[in-house]
């Protein structure tokens, strides 16, 4: 894992298309599998990312129902769903599944421990999800889009842009360890720029991180 800030989709699927040559070599005389893919997704199917992922698997090659089949499961913004869904994704046999944060790359994770997990999580060490992202290890893969100096930036701006400003509100989820880390640069850069931040909590949702039991 290495962290980017745009395209992970696609990227997530080129890493699926390596997934998938290594993993589809029959011979000749066999007639050749078509490769499944599980979509486990925390919002709705209506999101925009939906035709990114399908761009990205054209643009390697993939078209859905020709050379490759898509199990879509949404949880529609309920992430207490998201355990039976990855369970649904690994009876079904599924390749490989293709998910988005920590919430749903925990439920995939929990499903199973031998398909490949491809996905974005904001830090997947502190997560519990991988051992390093030099060396992930299991069969979690993807990107992280963990960029804590974005914070100090932001709020840098935001005092150019607002000179007179004093105090900020910080809006953060508890929960999350990304918007922690967020939380402590936002909270040093306020520092040095002499203002007072005021930190608001909120909570979400939380999948845990445990290995299942089955």
């Amino acid at each position: 894992m290495k962290p980017v800030s745009s395209q992970w989709w696609l990227v997530s699927l080129i890493v699926s298309g390596l997934i998938f040559g290594s993993s589809f070599c029959v011979e000749a005389q066999q007639p050749k599998k078509v490769p499944r893919i599980g979509l486990l997704s925390p919002s709705s199917q209506f999101s925009p990312r939906i035709n990114t992922f399908r761009q990205g698997l054209n643009s390697l090659g993939y078209t859905e129902g020709k050379n490759v089949v898509i199990e879509y499961r949404f949880a529609e913004g309920k992430l207490d769903r998201l355990p039976d869904l990855a369970t649904e994704l690994v009876r079904l046999g599924v390749d490989v599944i293709v998910t988005s944060n920590t919430p749903g790359v925990s439920a995939a994770k929990n499903a199973s421990s031998t398909i490949p997990i491809v996905s974005m999580t904001a830090d997947p060490v502190a997560s519990g999800l991988v051992e390093s992202l030099a060396r992930p290890g299991g069969n979690v893969t993807g990107l992280t889009n963990l960029a804590p100096d974005l914070s100090g930036k932001r709020l840098e701006l935001l005092k150019e842009a607002v000179p007179g400003v004093t105090r900020v509100r910080f809006l953060w989820n508890r929960l999350s360890t990304a918007a922690s880390v967020s939380l402590k640069t936002t909270q040093e850069t306020a520092n040095v720029l002499a203002l007072q931040l005021q930190s608001l909590k909120c909570r979400t949702q939380k999948i845990s991180t445990a290995p299942s039991k089955q």
